[in-house]
């Protein structure tokens, strides 16, 4: 058993790694353009939500009549990624911690590479991807989003595992 005290090196590298291949990933590669659509007369619809003065968070409009829809509405002004890219960062940590952890359960110092690899990878596509088909499954998100996403997921416990099982302690 390794503690995750010990693992602090692993779960940096790990965190900088998917953080470094999600902004490749949406900088570099179009495939995530197809996950929204633009709203036919985006401006006027804008302005009519303008109207409301909504205060950021999350709605839903249901009827008969329809449309239906959920939509999130953001601060006014906020454009930054900033803020963002940190939490998300943060997050990537705690996934790696996670990861870290339950490799560290099963695993000794020394352990083989294959064997890391595999325990931390499977924590870190979890964390990184299964909690996402919820959208798609009471949100009506599109499967295909949900699945591209998850595409990256197994990309970042990818990344994650190959971290975990370079840095390994011995």
């Amino acid at each position: 058993m390794i503690s995750v005290t010990s693992l602090w090196l692993p779960i940096l590298v790990s965190a900088v790694f998917v953080f470094v291949g999600s902004s490749i990933i949406h900088m570099v590669f179009k495939y995530h353009h197809a996950d929204w659509k633009r709203i036919p007369s985006h401006d006027e619809v804008q302005e009519a939500m303008r109207r409301f003065s909504l205060a950021a968070g999350d709605y839903h409009v249901r009827s008969e009549a329809g449309p239906n829809f959920i939509v999130t509405i953001f601060p006014p002004g906020q454009s930054g990624m900033g803020k963002n890219l940190v939490m998300w960062f943060l997050y990537s940590v705690l996934v790696s911690v996670f990861a870290g952890y339950v490799a560290g359960a099963a695993l000794g110092p020394g352990a083989m590479y294959l064997r890391v690899v595999q325990f931390a990878g499977t924590v870190a596509f979890c964390g990184y991807s299964l909690a996402l088909m919820q959208h798609s499954i009471w949100y009506n998100r599109k499967w295909s989003t949900t699945l591209v996403s998850m595409f990256d997921g197994l990309i970042y416990g990818l990344l994650t595992a190959g971290a975990f099982g370079w840095l390994w302690p011995t």
